[in-house]
């Protein structure tokens, strides 16, 4: 993490702002220039505490659980938050934490299959992925030049390293240690990363010019409420932009959407080996008969991300459309339209 990144942080569950307590720094290169990031470290509200690991802020309302042996061995007052969060904030620990568990654990199994050198992300190399940021945001190279941008679920991360290349300040997150790969193969010092959950976002209001949200809100459990959350992060004339499933008229496809519902309750080590023994040889088989350019792995992934996920919505255009409406927003329109899904953008008018 880079000292500047703290102006943007706040508190995920009380927005304040945030005391930084560092530990440790390390070196890593950026465009060939060596900067100093704090590697290990701590930012403190008034009661909870987010640890600073690996150079990467884990701002998650469960941080002070998921990271307890960190916390325990750097903070000397610890104990004592841990006891007065769970007094104060038991209700809502218990929530985050019930459904927030099972789909960390399902995106970082689907990153962990990622090869960064040899595999693209959702079929796009690294031209296309930019290529379809800007389609999808309804933007330029030139128009996103020293804007502040949110990559709401960065998953692998690639695309914010390309955003930064193009002179923009891109912050992206993910609620799954997906980020850690992330910050590791980052080459960029406008690229940074959080770990962070689309509900609970830990950012200051009206920050960024724009906020992306691609294949995200639809893997929570409820889209427009994951939507809302979003919403006062975006500047005044700023722009959200998200991308979601729609639903579809075909019979293969919504058969799947069936046995995910039953299928996605199981163990996710035991799901991996079920649909490397079932759909996986399948979808294989019919991927190289049309001639597909995706690698084993790649495919994987894509099965992975479709079944094994706790939460998979579709929405109509006309559905979308509408949160943006009811929260004022301008200019609503669809930029991109394809067999699984669409993005949608609107500017926030306040």
């Amino acid at each position: 993490m880079q000292e500047a990144l703290l102006s943007y942080l706040r508190c995920p569950v009380t927005k304040q702002s945030l005391r930084l307590i560092c530990f440790s720094k390390t070196s890593k290169m950026y465009n060939g220039v060596i900067t100093d990031v704090i590697n290990n470290g701590v930012l403190l509200g008034d009661l909870f505490c987010y640890p600073i690991i690996k150079g990467i802020p884990r701002l998650l309302v469960e941080a002070f659980i998921d990271y307890e042996d960190f916390l325990l061995q750097h903070l000397p007052d610890f104990e004592i938050r841990r006891e007065a969060i769970w007094t104060n904030h038991k209700e809502l620990v218990d929530k985050v934490v019930k459904k927030n568990s099972h789909t960390k654990k399902s995106f970082e199994q689907e990153w962990n299959l990622f090869d960064y050198d040899k595999d693209t992300t959702w079929n796009a190399d690294k031209p296309e992925m930019f290529n379809r940021f800007l389609k999808e945001t309804n933007e330029t190279i030139a128009s996103i030049n020293q804007k502040i941008i949110l990559d709401a679920g960065c998953g692998n991360g690639l695309l914010n390293n390309l955003i930064a290349n193009s002179g923009a300040t891109v912050l992206g997150f993910d609620f799954s240690l997906s980020v850690e790969k992330a910050f590791e193969k980052n080459t960029h010092p406008n690229a940074w990363f959080v770990q962070a959950d689309v509900q609970f976002p830990p950012f200051a209001n009206s920050t960024f010019d724009i906020v992306h949200c691609s294949g995200v809100l639809i893997h929570t459990n409820n889209t427009e409420y994951s939507f809302s959350c979003l919403v006062p992060l975006v500047k005044p004339t700023g722009k959200l932009s998200v991308w979601l499933y729609h639903p579809r008229k075909d019979i293969i496809h919504n058969i799947f959407n069936c046995i995910r519902k039953y299928s996605s309750q199981l163990p996710l080590k035991l799901q991996y080996y079920l649909y490397s023994f079932t759909l996986f040889p399948i979808s294989y088989i019919i991927k190289k008969l049309k001639n597909s350019p995706q690698n084993k792995r790649e495919m994987m992934i894509d099965i992975l991300d479709w079944m094994t996920p706790e939460f998979r919505w579709e929405h109509t255009h006309e559905e979308a459309t509408g949160w943006f409406t009811k929260r004022k927003f301008a200019n609503i329109k669809v930029t991109t339209n394809e067999v699984f899904g669409f993005n949608i953008i609107g500017e926030r008018v306040v």
